[in-house]
């Protein structure tokens, strides 16, 4: 069980875009081992790769809706609803601070397990946020950068005097 360290903000990986994985190996099934021992933490709904310094597209999540535990492979959002939830929300990679983000209240992804089969994660709520959250990490981006303006100078400052 390999419950790998969280990037922080300032690291580098965490602005990277994540490159798509080509074919699954041996260093992909220990990636997702890595990303289900990691996610399996006390207060921890979801975690990308790039979080744990791999530069692939890849998260894990840890959702009593879901059934617990899962992981996804190259996910993409194909459908995002129009209505709008405002809600608190935080990062690992930005510890302890938590900020109102509007996010798309229902969201469905798709992508693949380690056997190449299609697999899709969809919902309301917390995990319509986490698919969203979490494919911004593999895109490059923060939940910050979503804030509004005036909640985003407030967390940038935060940030600043926490980190």
């Amino acid at each position: 069980m390999t419950i790998r360290p969280i990037r922080l903000i300032g690291d580098p990986v965490l602005r990277t875009p994540c490159d798509p994985i080509r074919k699954v190996t041996d260093g992909t099934r220990a990636l997702v081992q890595d990303l289900l021992d990691t996610v399996d933490d006390e207060g921890r709904a979801g975690v990308a790769a790039n979080q744990i310094g791999v530069n692939l597209r890849a998260f894990s999540w840890n959702l009593e809706e879901k059934g617990g535990i899962g992981y996804i492979l190259n996910p993409v959002i194909v459908e995002l609803s129009e209505e709008v939830q405002l809600d608190d929300e935080g990062c690992l990679s930005v510890p302890g601070l938590f900020f109102p983000r509007a996010r798309s209240a229902y969201a469905r992804c798709v992508g693949m397990d380690l056997e190449g089969e299609e697999i899709e994660l969809a919902g309301e709520g917390l995990t319509a946020r986490l698919i969203q959250h979490e494919v911004g990490h593999l895109d490059g981006a923060l939940y910050i950068d979503g804030l509004e303006r005036s909640v985003k100078k407030r967390a940038l400052r935060q940030i600043r005097e926490t980190l």
